[in-house]
């Protein structure tokens, strides 16, 4: 299948700045290759445009942002049977264990047809009392390395054909 050409789109929502940043980071590491969108402002045109994706966002009560999940469903039936085998990551910022929301996703991009070709990346800031829960999150410089990593290995392995 040829796709309209091999640019990452790093979809991101967040809301203690975990994911914004860690998407941020992917999107730099990613290069020229690469554009950064905030769910909100999706469309299937963005998504039909490119190559590949990496959804960052956070795990909210157990399974994905809420606006995480209105781009999905925003979106998912006018590119349904057009981005099948196009690669795709993830980046979960968790409380707990990160599981729900890296679920979620994985079906949505079962039912696309995507292709995973890297490892899901769930980052647990452990944080389970309301305060830390609503408080502001900063990703430690070695996760914020990783996630510039993944931003280049899927955008190197997209623009080489490897995926």
């Amino acid at each position: 299948m040829t796709v309209a050409n091999q640019n990452l789109l790093v979809i991101w929502h967040s809301r203690t700045g975990a994911s914004e940043a860690m998407a941020k980071a992917a999107f730099t590491g990613a290069g020229a290759r690469a554009h950064l969108l905030r769910a909100d402002v999706v469309t299937a045109e963005h998504l039909l445009d490119a190559g590949g994706y990496l959804f960052v966002c956070p795990e909210n009560l157990a399974s994905m942002s809420g606006l995480m999940k209105e781009m999905f469903d925003r979106n998912y039936y006018p590119v349904l049977g057009k981005i099948e085998g196009r690669a795709f990551g993830t980046i979960i910022a968790a409380g707990s264990d990160g599981e729900g929301a890296q679920r979620q996703i994985d079906r949505i991009a079962k039912g696309w047809r995507l292709k995973r070709v890297v490892e899901p990346m769930i980052v647990n800031f452990d944080a389970q009392a309301p305060e830390a829960i609503l408080a502001a999150k900063t990703p430690s410089e070695e996760c914020l390395k990783q996630c510039r990593e993944m931003g280049e290995a899927l955008s190197e392995g997209m623009s080489l054909g490897v995926f």
